[in-house]
């Protein structure tokens, strides 16, 4: 079967398309229809959690939505941050995002290698006494929350953003060859917004662990899989397969 469609499950990028070459040499066209959006909670919703955040010498971040929706909140809820709070975030991009919200200061921020366990790393010995906070979205993971219960970590975990579905009851998924997926998130939209959805001829690529496990979950199966030693990204992935085809 030759692939002529291919949907991505995100915002069309505005810097350089990693997909070029594989519009201009496999004449492929590719829509870019994100399945969900991130908000920040309110103060009330973030309440109800019964929390605190001034209670917390350090803060855990692994995305840039949490970032924002962690200071609005302060903000909302009139809570300012102490200029000794630390911050680890999981990347060293995540970190440099800090910049919108403060004085960039090495002595307090700290960063990971893109991994839950560099963040374990980075604590230590060292910083093991502080009072942790992990900034998590409402479908996070616990993965990070196991390692810090296994590490003895003292910490909680506050989720400060939600995912909310795209209505894409009106898009016609038998228009495309291919769907691509980057997070668990998608995968729910997907079910939720088709409840009858059957694979039939369709095939889906996946990014991450996550997403492919909650794929499977979903009783459905990937036919390209990123990353992997060859292929680290979506883009190479698809360009292997389709040149395999």
């Amino acid at each position: 079967m030759k692939i002529k469609n291919i949907l991505i499950s995100q915002p069309e990028p505005t810097n350089g398309s990693p997909y070029t070459e594989l519009i201009s040499k496999h004449k492929v066209n590719i829509d870019f229809i994100p399945f969900f959006k991130v908000e920040s909670l309110t103060a009330r919703e973030f309440r109800l959690q019964k929390v605190s955040i001034p209670e917390a010498t350090a803060i855990v971040f692994t995305a840039r939505s949490a970032i924002d929706a962690f200071f609005k909140i302060c903000e909302e809820m009139r809570i300012t941050v102490p200029e000794t709070m630390k911050y680890f975030c999981i990347s060293e991009a995540i970190a440099l995002y800090l910049q919108k919200h403060i004085v960039y200061r090495k002595r307090k921020i700290f960063f990971g290698n893109g991994t839950n366990t560099s963040i374990i790393e980075l604590i230590g010995a060292k910083h093991k006494t502080e009072s942790f906070m992990i900034a998590s979205a409402d479908n996070a993971k616990t993965d990070l929350h196991k390692l810090f219960v296994k590490a003895k970590i003292k910490h909680t975990s506050g989720i400060f953003v939600k995912t909310i579905n795209s209505d894409l009851t009106k898009l016609n998924l038998d228009n495309y060859d291919i769907l691509v997926f980057y997070s668990p998130s998608d995968i729910k939209s997907l079910i939720e917004n088709f409840p009858e959805f059957k694979q039939n001829n369709i095939k889906f690529a996946t990014f991450g662990t996550g997403t492919l496990k909650a794929l499977k979950a979903a009783k459905l199966n990937a036919e390209v899989i990123a990353p992997t030693p060859e292929v680290p990204s979506i883009a190479k992935a698809l360009l292997n397969y389709l040149e395999q085809k």
